[in-house]
């Protein structure tokens, strides 16, 4: 049986393989439109960042109504004031985000920098206290992550124009080399011949 399963997962991983060559050309152009549009919103920093805190803010509308209707569609159960209350508030919350982006954005960054501090210190300390394999590179993290924290906090609130547009504009483009990297890569596997 395990034999069976690993031909079975052999195969299925051979099919998706195939399918990815085949739309090598179309993984490669969305990997580079994604690069190029991260590079712009690297680029136009509080633009992104105010587009982003736009598109969470609607998005957390949108969530917010479809749970209160939800609620209603199912009102005979015990989550109806459950589903309600969280939608109300997930419409409350959205609308205030696309009301006021960059006081949003000035919250958002400043919850940044604390889990940035926050998480760099406990790299740090894990790594200098369990010297685990590969503890440098931890300790490496935490402390870009540390510095990172600081020096977010210490240009807040002025850092919360730039910085989530930069940090999703980073994002993109890392997510778009990843893409452009996979499409090279499955389009120079050969073809998979059925036996």
């Amino acid at each position: 049986m395990s034999t069976l399963t690993q031909s079975h997962l052999s195969n299925v991983l051979a099919h998706e393989l195939e399918g990815l060559r085949k739309a090598w050309g179309w993984l490669l152009v969305l990997g580079i439109l994604l690069t190029i549009v991260g590079f712009m919103a690297i680029g136009s920093a509080f633009v992104a960042t105010l587009t982003t805190v736009i598109v969470i803010g609607v998005l957390l509308m949108v969530g917010g109504v479809v749970d209160i209707l939800s609620a209603f569609w199912a009102h005979c159960w015990r989550g109806f004031w459950l589903h309600l209350l969280a939608g109300i508030l997930y419409a409350v919350l959205g609308f205030l985000l696309v009301q006021r982006p960059v006081a949003a954005a000035a919250g958002f960054t400043i919850v940044l920098a604390a889990a940035f501090l926050v998480g760099g210190l406990f790299r740090i300390v894990s790594a200098l206290v369990d010297r685990f394999p590969g503890w440098g590179w931890v300790l490496l993290n935490g402390v870009v992550t540390l510095v990172l924290g600081v020096m977010i906090w210490r240009d807040w609130p002025d850092s919360a124009l730039w910085v989530i547009g930069l940090f999703v504009g980073i994002d993109m483009v890392f997510a778009g080399w990843s893409w452009i990297m996979m499409a090279l890569a499955v389009h120079s596997m050969p073809a998979h011949t059925s036996q």
